[in-house]
């Protein structure tokens, strides 16, 4: 059989003719033809490397155009299996970009000539993932099929799991995913918390449920449901008709749910081994915005024992599935602290973008490991803090790509932000373009940067380096002492604060200070104090950072009154303390408890010991050298 085989390379486009042998020949005729695309170019430029597309027209629907980046060249990866995705979306093109850092080949499946993976994936097939025997096509060329989206023919998987295709996640999975009323029976059968639901099939059956759950009710879609799409509210048995007319009617097949008086979205990345190995990813907050994905904020904000519960409740779930590969277990936190499960997807998801940044192993890469059968890799966040923004449409067409450009220069102006644009050719209100991820000390910190790139407001100092020593002080009296704890962070380079909070005359400021501390990004604080003493003791009650005591020398008692009173703390109030007006201790305690995760800091606290050995001797020396009395008269 012959086929047009296009080259690109460096944007030059040349049309060779050569006879192509597919791994599937079709004993039909093949017409032959040139084409030019100038959109291959573009795509070409953006990969800097020769692509080729063999396509030919077949004599149905001209479908399963495969798009080979080099069809001859082996590619020795941590794994030679070719990775079949059905779907080459956004999630596709992350994951193809996870691929070509560890040379593992990724081949997709999606109708769209030019969809966001196309232009980095190892070899595109032009063709729907809901067809049969396409589907069947493009799992002959690979050797693991998993999805980036759920929404495929699962009877066709189900099909080649029998012949021996590999599917992770397992069919039996995609097949409880893809009906949500199937999730919540699965589920719920599993002891996994869940909000009340029910099937309803007309609309007395509507009403009923609706007497019994209470309104606001939620309906929801039991198919093809994301975004927002599928998901409609009844706040009162008069807009029962309205909601289900929203979604379509009761032929869409409907289930409703009573309503989770929720306080927070959490989400939690789940990723498992083929080896049956579970590995969590920390807890995020997700924000909706008109039911879409907005902002995602890592790690949450909730307590200790909310993210084990949310963590716990996730990998259950998780469990409960079959296959490998990363899922996405999205929960509500409600106002009495329970944890509900909403929904999981079976592929990584928008709420671990920021992963790809924040953890040392990101969703895409974790993935990949999982289906191919490689070691999970380490899931924790090896930056405090990361918010996930998505670009999503502000206007129709051209304009809107105009904002959107807007948005992403004021992004590159933000310490630690960085910009994912998907490349997708047309511009909606509402859809996911992109998103940017920002890292840093603390989610304070990183959303008064998120504000400037979304308000477009100029960055000021404060803003773009947050403290992280905070020196603090009954009085301005103390400034004589503390400032010499501000001159050490000055020398090693540390942001810092200095601020007068007083714990008897500001006993409000103090507790405000001291209970926002570490969600500001302050890591160390030291309090300065004389007499009764007590701000030290005060702001360590309630903080979880370290506090370090620097007693102040009153007009009585030489100091001693103050460093008696933060040493005799009771247990369970742990703080350090330095010798009586010796703030300069207190900094570089301060710089060496923080130098433990930072090795720049780490490598200047040891040149400063090597100086001041260094002075020692050299003082040593002339003393030796000129003797006692001539060495008095110089320092004089």
């Amino acid at each position: 059989m012959l086929h047009t085989v296009r080259t690109v390379s460096l944007g030059h486009t040349s049309t060779s003719l050569f006879p192509f042998k597919p791994s599937h020949p079709s004993p039909s005729s093949t017409a032959f033809y040139m084409e030019q695309s100038p959109l291959l170019s573009f795509n070409l430029k953006l990969s800097n490397q020769p692509r080729i597309t063999c396509q030919a027209s077949l004599p149905k629907h001209e479908a399963n155009a495969v798009s080979p980046r080099n069809e001859e060249s082996a590619v020795h990866g941590l794994s030679e299996t070719i990775v079949g995705v059905l779907g080459g979306g956004q999630l596709g093109r992350m994951l193809c970009q996870a691929a070509n850092q560890m040379a593992i080949k990724v081949m997709i499946l999606d109708p769209q000539d030019n969809c966001p993976a196309s232009s980095l994936c190892y070899q595109h097939m032009v063709g729907s993932f809901d067809d049969s025997a396409t589907v069947e096509e493009f799992a002959k060329r690979c050797g693991v099929l998993t999805f980036e989206i759920e929404h495929v023919n699962v009877t066709t998987l189900e099909k080649l799991e029998k012949q021996g295709v590999v599917c992770q996640p397992k069919a039996s999975t995609i097949r409880i995913i893809q009906d949500k009323y199937l999730q919540k029976v699965h589920f719920s059968k599993h002891g996994i918390p869940l909000p009340e639901f029910m099937q309803i099939d007309d609309l007395e059956g509507a009403k009923k449920t609706g007497e019994l759950f209470g309104y606001p009710l939620m309906i929801k879609s039991r198919r093809l449901a994301y975004d927002g799409r599928g998901n409609a509210v009844a706040k009162s048995e008069e807009e029962l008709a309205s909601a289900v007319d929203a979604l379509g009617g009761f032929v869409r097949d409907l289930y409703a749910e009573k309503w989770a008086p929720f306080v927070k979205e959490l989400a939690v990345i789940v990723a498992r081994g083929r080896d049956g190995t579970i590995s969590c990813y920390p807890v995020v907050e997700t924000i909706h915005r008109d039911n879409i994905c907005h902002i995602v904020k890592a790690p949450a904000e909730v307590k200790w024992k909310i993210r084990e519960y949310a963590t716990e409740v996730a990998f259950n779930a998780v469990n409960s599935l079959e296959g490998a590969g990363v899922f996405a277990v999205e929960l509500f936190l409600t106002n009495d602290g329970q944890i509900l499960l909403n929904e999981v997807a079976p592929r990584p998801h928008n709420s671990g973008h920021h992963t790809i940044e924040s953890c040392y192993t990101s969703q895409y890469e974790q993935h990949l490991r999982a289906v191919v059968g490689l070691p999970l890799g380490n899931p924790s966040m090896k930056t405090p803090a990361a918010i996930m923004y998505n670009i999503l449409g502000e206007e129709e067409g051209e304009h809107g790509f105009q904002l959107a450009h807007q948005l992403m220069t004021r992004a590159l102006t933000i310490p630690g932000a960085s910009i994912h644009w998907y490349d997708k050719p047309e511009m909606r209100k509402q859809r996911k373009m992109g998103h940017i991820t920002v890292v840093g000390p603390s989610l304070s910190n990183l959303e008064g940067n998120l504000a400037t790139i979304i308000e477009g407001e100029k960055l000021d100092d404060k803003t773009a380096v947050a403290p992280r020593v905070g020196i603090i002080m009954g009085s301005d009296s103390d400034l004589p002492v503390m400032k010499d704890a501000a001159k050490i962070l000055e020398m090693f380079g540390v942001p810092h604060e200095v601020r007068i909070v007083s714990a008897h005359r500001t006993p409000d400021l103090m507790f405000d200070y001291a209970s926002s501390a570490h969600k500001r990004g302050i890591q160390v604080i030291i309090a300065g104090a004389g007499g009764a003493a007590h701000l030290p003791g005060m702001v360590a009650a309630m903080t979880p950072l370290p506090v370090v005591g620097v007693p102040v020398r009153g007009s009585t008692l030489d100091g001693v009154d103050s460093l008696l009173s933060i040493v005799q703390m009771p247990r369970g109030v742990p703080v350090a303390t330095v010798a009586v007006n010796n703030a300069t201790n207190a900094g570089l305690l301060a710089v060496r408890i923080l130098s433990v995760a930072n090795e720049n800091l780490m490598s200047r606290m040891i040149q400063y010991q090597e100086d001041q050995k260094e002075s020692v001797l050299t003082k040593g020396e002339k003393l030796e050298k000129i003797g006692w009395q001539s060495y008095l008269n110089d320092s004089n």
